[in-house]
């Protein structure tokens, strides 16, 4: 029976719904939360959400309830292991501190891109094309 139903991007995620999921977005943020709801361009609605921030073995989570994300910002979408979770071996940490080690990193890989992309420009011909959240 299940051979008769065609293989679809969206149709896929049906066994997805009411789980909890990982998803990491263009920009770079990793959002945990439960997948509600999703339709044919694969936007997605997630209840409890969560935006984690890590660095290194230290996370933080900043509360963010329901999400709706639009379907062409998604890089990545995965279930989460309940069982799994709880043995990874990280720890929380205050958000003031992850927010600002955060910020660091971020500034640091945005001055490594413009850097590239100077060399590239400059040296090797090339364009100056995309933009911010253009990394995938």
């Amino acid at each position: 029976m299940d051979s008769l139903i065609p293989f679809t991007t969206s149709g896929s995620l049906v066994d997805c719904v009411d789980k909890k999921m990982l998803v990491l977005l263009r920009d770079g943020r990793k959002l945990l939360g439960v997948l509600r709801s999703y339709d044919q361009f694969a936007n997605l609605v997630l209840e409890d959400t969560v935006e984690r921030i890590h660095h290194e073995n230290s996370y933080s989570d900043i509360g963010r309830g329901v999400f709706l994300i639009r379907g062409e910002n998604v890089v990545l979408l995965g279930e989460i292991d309940l069982d799994a979770e709880d043995m990874v071996p990280i720890t929380p940490a205050p958000i003031e501190v992850m927010q600002q080690l955060n910020k660091q990193e971020i500034d640091e890989r945005r001055r490594r891109d413009n850097l590239k992309a100077a060399i590239l420009f400059e040296a090797r011909g090339f364009c100056k094309e995309g933009g911010e959240g253009d990394g995938y």
